[in-house]
């Protein structure tokens, strides 16, 4: 069978696309032990511990200048599904991935032992692997993106000797402030409009591991919040004013509103555009807030995890990269 020279040319230039931009995928997980964490007050009201360890994606043809970090969980995060969508164009930028789970299921970082246990394991795969201590982005949506404001704060308040090199946040629609967000679900809980297993779930933890309510133990509301609108001190605003900050929120008024009845109050897009008002007030002009549209996002779910999967990676990608370039 004859091939043309320009059937030729054509295949032998998907072959080395696909190649240039090939990627090294590196996993390492424990067995998950067998027990279950409380989450509730009823007789079923237990979830499975999960599986603890790491995933890593190396550009396979060129040296890491940078590495994205999202502290996903191993389980119920379906095995890095948010940092998956940024492997192609992370590898053609020179950036590494690394996603780091707990044995924890839908950790929230109450517990000094879930901080430590996420440092160490991404302090195992920069030794092991070489990865370069500097250019590092925290990245996430929902519970990863709370869990790196966590660490972070956790990080300036520890003395552990290795320490990343962070340059930037990329926040994705997540809550910041956790005495809206009871409150919020107090209010789901009253009106009884929606499906309150989450409501009732993040309430109960927010109770039983911040010892009460915002209104028995506010501050302990305000030291767990990245940012609260109800703490007058903004006492944790100073922790992330010296890092390039991209904040990505979907209101999504129209559909709270029908479906769930939520009040402007009742998104998450109150507290990001407050912490990058303070943030602005602390002196950080490295910040950038992008606002989707109904039409940047055709999925009929309208959560975190979809504001995620319709953002514009390759935008993303030439911020971050921007950033490192400054």
């Amino acid at each position: 069978m004859k091939i043309s020279f320009k059937s030729f040319f054509f295949l032998f230039f998907i072959i080395f696309s696909v190649k240039s931009f090939s990627q090294k995928i590196i996993e390492e997980y424990a067995p998950a032990k067998k027990d279950s964490l409380r989450i509730g007050t009823g007789e079923n009201d237990f979830l499975p511990f999960i599986q603890k360890g790491y995933t890593l994606m190396l550009p396979e043809n060129k040296k890491s200048k940078g590495v994205l970090i999202f502290l996903e969980d191993s389980t119920y995060d379906k095995k890095n599904m948010s940092s998956k969508q940024l492997y192609n164009q992370a590898s053609e930028k020179g950036f590494a991935v690394l996603s780091v789970s707990t044995e924890t299921p839908l950790d929230f970082y109450f517990s000094k032992e879930s901080m430590n246990s996420v440092h160490n394991l991404i302090q195992k795969v920069f030794e092991k692997y070489n990865l370069p201590n500097d250019n590092i982005f925290f990245l996430g949506a929902s519970l990863v993106g709370h869990r790196a404001m966590r660490y972070i704060k956790f990080m300036t308040e520890s003395d552990y000797e290795f320490r990343l090199d962070i340059k930037g946040i990329v926040i994705c629609n997540f809550t910041l402030d956790f005495t809206r967000k009871w409150k919020q679900h107090k209010r789901d809980i009253r009106i009884n409009r929606i499906d309150l297993w989450e409501p009732k779930f993040i309430n109960y933890m927010l109770e039983t591991y911040l010892k009460g309510t915002p209104l028995t133990n506010p501050e302990s509301y305000y030291d767990f919040s990245s940012y609260s609108y109800f703490d007058e001190q903004n006492r944790n605003i100073k922790t992330y004013k010296d890092y390039a900050v991209r904040a990505y929120v979907e209101p999504a008024i129209k559909y709270k509103l029908k479906n769930q009845l939520r009040t402007l109050y009742e998104n998450n897009a109150t507290d990001m555009v407050g912490f990058l008002a303070e943030l602005e007030l602390m002196g950080n002009k490295n910040t950038e807030l992008i606002v989707l549209q109904p039409q940047d996002n055709q999925s009929q779910k309208k959560n975190t995890q979809a504001t995620w999967n319709a953002i514009n990676k390759d935008q993303l990608m030439i911020w971050i990269n921007n950033q490192v370039e400054k």
